[in-house]
């Protein structure tokens, strides 16, 4: 089971990151080589305990969708989305936050399995992973950007 682990240090408080990682507004922005939008459930504004959002979009050239419901919710410290449906056999995304010397350290830790077995495995292990990952620090990118440059209101509606 590949597990991708990502730590970004951001210049903001720790209740603005953690709201701005809630944001599908600012998810969909972090994705748009993939043509990513919010189809079904939570389609936009900020995600909370039991909710789902339906994602469709399109990677290694097919058009996906993978459904995730939030199964823990402990503002602003951490939440973790799961795998409802979709491509994978099973997923679980854990978003961590710290308050730090910088302002807040956050931490995502992707936990995954695909399906087919060793081929499956090989796949993680020539694509998978390494695309996961450029997304993860994609939108870790646009989540610091937004904090550190105080235009989260963009993406919070407040």
């Amino acid at each position: 089971m590949p597990i991708i682990t990502l730590t970004t240090a951001i210049a903001a408080p720790i209740e603005t990151v953690f709201d701005l990682s809630c944001s599908i507004d600012l998810h969909i922005a972090s994705t748009a080589q993939t043509n990513e939008r919010a189809v079904a459930g939570r389609t936009e504004g900020l995600i909370e305990l039991g909710e789902t959002v339906t994602w469709e979009a399109t990677h290694f050239l097919v058009r996906q969708r993978l459904t995730v419901r939030v199964t823990q919710f402990n503002r602003p410290s951490h939440f973790r989305d799961s795998m409802v449906s979709g491509a994978f056999t099973r997923f679980d995304h854990d978003h961590k936050f710290e308050t730090c010397e910088v302002g807040t350290m956050m931490t995502d830790v992707f936990d995954f399995s695909s399906p087919f077995g060793p081929l499956g495995w090989v796949t993680n292990w020539l694509f998978v992973t390494r695309h996961l990952r450029k997304l993860l620090v994609e939108r870790n990118r646009l989540v610091k950007t937004v904090a550190e440059s105080g235009d989260a209101e963009r993406f919070l509606g407040k």
